[in-house]
């Protein structure tokens, strides 16, 4: 059985070691001078993607303490067309970045520096995405319309000391724009959504895992989905629930099934018979970063999902072509 927080209480505890479990609000408290760790192992990210039927627009601020990165990437793919893609490199950041310590409670997050600004504003269930950079401005606005959200405490059998603490919030509405020299791409809150995927934690160096996540409309009906594998001891908490209509359900163990290449179909079935999603994938955004001892490959596949998902109270959902991606990650960091 997973355990599920209820109250608050700490990430990890006097030693240092993790509290196995997960949530649907962030309840737990992340405190960076608990973690008992050596400095360049801590890892910290805030990653923001904004999406509708064609368009994905993703800014990412984080660090691994001796490697960073700052970025921001537009792309269509439908046409598999890349219309942006700025990243700057930031060696041993370590903590002068100021990452937040809850992703839910109101702060800022910014970034500014050689001629590159980029800012993260939160406050209640509204989020503003702002970024500078050369000819490039972005201001997006997100509303948070699920109160419940993935929250996973995970260890790692490797290290004792080694945790994965990560929030996922999708069931967003986006609005924005996207402005390069005499060029605009807009996301209209009718068909764009936001996810924030918010990460802390001490990993082994060698990891890999799948994920998945999306958000869409069953016959007017707000539906989302988060859904992972392969990474940390999943026996305590998996990272596997469905929203649909502001309410939570969680799932147990979900499995990755893919053909001989990425662009074939995937299934991702779980354990229980309450999950079999297709994604028919259009477009392989494969992402690979090699600096100093970081070695990190992601293939993120875009397409449509079709299949059912049972709620807790036994509803079929049937899913149809709602748009959204799955991944596959190898990193060394």
């Amino acid at each position: 059985m997973e355990k599920e927080f209820l109250q608050r209480g700490p990430v990890l505890d006097q030693k240092g070691r993790p509290n196995p479990g997960y949530s649907k609000k962030s309840v737990l408290v992340y405190d960076r001078k608990a973690v008992k760790a050596a400095p360049w192992r801590i890892k910290e990210w805030d990653f923001y993607q904004v999406s509708n039927e064609n368009l994905c627009l993703q800014f990412t601020i984080g660090h691994a303490a001796y490697a960073g990165q700052v970025s921001l990437m537009l792309f269509d793919f439908v046409k598999g067309e890349k219309y942006l893609d700025l990243s700057q490199m930031l060696v041993l950041p370590f903590n002068s970045l100021h990452m937040p310590s809850d992703a839910e409670r109101s702060h800022v997050l910014s970034y500014e520096k050689d001629g590159i600004f980029m800012k993260f504003e939160v406050k209640k269930d509204i989020r503003r995405l702002r970024c500078c950079w050369k000819d490039t401005q972005v201001q997006i606005y997100l509303k948070r319309c699920n109160p419940d959200s993935l929250v996973i405490s995970l260890p790692f059998d490797e290290n004792p000391r080694a945790f994965y603490y990560n929030q996922k919030i999708n069931c967003m509405i986006a609005e924005g724009y996207v402005r390069v020299k005499d060029r605009e791409w807009r996301f209209d809150r009718k068909d764009s959504f936001g996810l924030l995927d918010w990460g802390r934690g001490v990993w082994p160096f060698h990891n890999e895992w799948y994920w998945s996540n999306g958000t869409g409309y069953l016959d007017g009906v707000m539906f989302g989905f988060n859904l992972g594998c392969g990474f940390g001891n999943t026996d305590t908490a998996s990272e596997n629930m469905l929203f649909y209509n502001g309410t939570g359900h969680k799932l147990g163990k979900v499995d990755f099934t893919l053909g001989e290449n990425y662009m074939q179909p995937w299934r991702l079935t779980d354990r229980e018979g309450r999950l079999d999603l297709v994604l028919t994938p259009c477009y392989d955004r494969t992402t690979a970063v090699k600096m100093l001892w970081v070695d990190n490959c992601c293939h993120q596949m875009f397409g449509t999902f079709s299949g059912k998902a049972v709620l807790d109270d036994g509803t079929v959902l049937e899913v149809k072509d709602v748009v959204s991606f799955a991944e596959h990650a190898v990193n060394n960091w």
